[in-house]
């Protein structure tokens, strides 16, 4: 009951913040703009998110390598591909880190390293995040006119940035209570894998190239949509404004980030002075894009042999 109550509350939220984003939404204006060359940049939007996700994915076979969860190249993709299905479908912004987690322990990791290596993975693009945002701040300062949004940006970058540095120095808190508790035991020992992964003189910084390559993509998909419509927003406004939407969205409090994403990228516009129609439109079409993604990640959800397999006894598929 929960559970069902939780998925309904989150059901409503993203129905609520779309109806909000969406009662000024031009629809007609915004498929008169769609044409030709649109279709070329939509085309180029959805190749570049699949690249996305490959990226992801090299990311992920060394975390995992690190938490004792080895993942080869073609299934560590594969996964990804599978876990965007989920992203969509599943009542939150994280069902895809849960279908990962249960197709790699089933693949004979055990739930434990499994739980790991997406756990680790996602932090650690979580800080990239957070550092990217960090990056472009002087700029975004600049851009955002409205005192309240450049507050506001401030204030969401400074939260992530601290949770991020809370999680990577927790392993070096003097407190042998940390590794006595069960929940803050395994917190303790994914913050040592972290650290290790990013500090690393060997892959560190190839982690964390590779990490910000990943969002940056995500700029690049939403300049491509936007390319799409002729939204005036070019590649530098976007790399200023699409990382603190995307940090936004990783709350688990809709669908998929509908309905949060549109409301959010649409005052984001507005703060810049770009308009916030403009800002949900980008949106709206930045999100059918994924949709599209996850749409091809169900099909190799339907015709993979870990759907196939039967019991809850680990599997091997053969790659």
């Amino acid at each position: 009951m929960r559970r069902f109550l939780l998925s309904a509350a989150k059901i409503l939220v993203s129905a609520a913040l779309l109806y909000f984003a969406l009662r000024e939404t031009n629809f007609t204006d915004l498929t008169a703009r769609l044409d030709l060359e649109s279709a070329g940049w939509l085309a180029l939007a959805l190749a570049i998110a699949v690249l996305q996700i490959f990226v992801g994915a090299l990311r992920w076979r060394a975390v995992g390598a690190d938490c004792g969860a080895p993942l080869s190249t073609t299934r560590a993709m594969r996964f990804n591909m599978i876990g965007s299905f989920f992203n969509q479908t599943l009542p939150s912004a994280i069902g895809g880190d849960a279908m990962r987690l249960w197709l790699v322990a089933r693949a004979g990791a055990g739930w434990r390293a499994a739980t790991y290596s997406v756990f680790v993975d996602r932090a650690i693009g979580l800080i990239a995040l957070a550092m990217l945002i960090l990056f472009t701040l002087p700029w975004s300062l600049n851009l955002i006119a409205n005192p309240e949004g450049r507050l506001g940006l401030v204030l969401l970058d400074v939260a992530a940035l601290g949770a991020g540095l809370v999680f990577l120095l927790l392993h070096l808190l003097p407190f042998e209570l940390l590794t006595r508790i069960w929940a803050t035991r395994h917190f303790y020992t994914c913050s040592q894998i972290a650290s290790r992964i990013l500090f690393r003189r060997g892959n560190g910084p190839m982690i964390a190239a590779i990490s910000l390559l990943i969002h940056v993509l995500a700029v690049v998909i939403a300049w491509c949509v936007a390319r799409a419509i002729a939204a005036p927003a070019d590649f530098g406004q976007l790399l200023q404004l699409i990382p603190p939407v995307m940090l936004i969205t990783m709350i688990p409090i809709s669908i998929a980030g509908w309905g949060l994403r549109e409301a959010s990228m649409g005052l984001a516009f507005s703060y810049a002075g770009l308009g916030s129609s403009e800002g949900v439109n980008v949106s709206l079409l930045f999100g059918a894009v994924y949709f599209v993604v996850g749409a091809v990640g169900g099909l190799i959800w339907v015709v993979s042999a870990e759907k196939a397999a039967k019991g809850d006894a680990p599997i091997d598929v053969p790659e």
